[in-house]
């Protein structure tokens, strides 16, 4: 059942982004139009995993995921919510916190079972937190890199634009890595 809303949910998604793609493109509103072709290919990973691979994600995550991206493609970009000057903010702490839930789901299906009982929760709470942290990093350098090469604007702010931005990533990994880390401290005092 969760595979087939993701699907759905995915499909929904790409139907509409590619539906606001072609609307925007022949409004001759060119940018936005790239933006909505980006929604598409974001929307089309939950769908490619789970029509191509056995690696899946449990559905509060996927949803989450969608809900992002239309946060930030749709109400950001292409209505324009990112010249409220928080939502910017606001939308890489979420993201930080995703990328922490992700690294969890990660981690989660990649360590084997048994080792749960000897995986310290400080390792858990540090592969959580460098991993959210790695994807705000790796995100400033796409933004800096699209700047630089195609003379786009998504570092508005220049440097303090970054820094904010990594702040907001860095907190919203934190808070969940901290979580992380006490769920797997009172999971071993369990099994104990």
């Amino acid at each position: 059942m969760n595979r087939k809303l993701v699907l759905l949910l995915s499909v929904i998604y790409v139907i509409f982004m590619g539906s606001l793609a072609v609307f925007l493109y022949v409004d001759d509103k060119s940018f936005k139009a790239l933006v909505a072709i980006g929604g598409v290919i974001c929307g089309l990973i939950p769908l490619l995993l789970a029509l191509f691979t056995k690696f899946t994600f449990n559905l509060p995550l996927v949803i989450s995921y969608l809900i992002f991206l239309f946060c930030s493609q749709y109400l950001g970009s292409i209505l324009g919510w990112y010249g409220l000057g928080w939502w910017d903010t606001f939308l890489h702490l979420i993201s930080g916190a995703l990328i922490a839930f992700l690294a969890i789901a990660l981690y989660e299906r990649l360590i084997h079972r048994s080792a749960g009982k000897s995986i310290s929760s400080w390792f858990v709470f540090l592969f959580v937190f460098s991993f959210a942290a790695l994807g705000g990093i790796l995100w400033e350098i796409y933004e800096f890199s699209s700047d630089q090469f195609f003379g786009m604007t998504l570092q508005g702010g220049g440097n303090k634009d970054t820094m904010v931005d990594l702040v907001a990533d860095t907190v919203g990994g934190l808070i969940i890595a901290i979580w992380a880390g006490i769920r797997t401290k009172v999971k071993k005092s369990k099994l104990n």
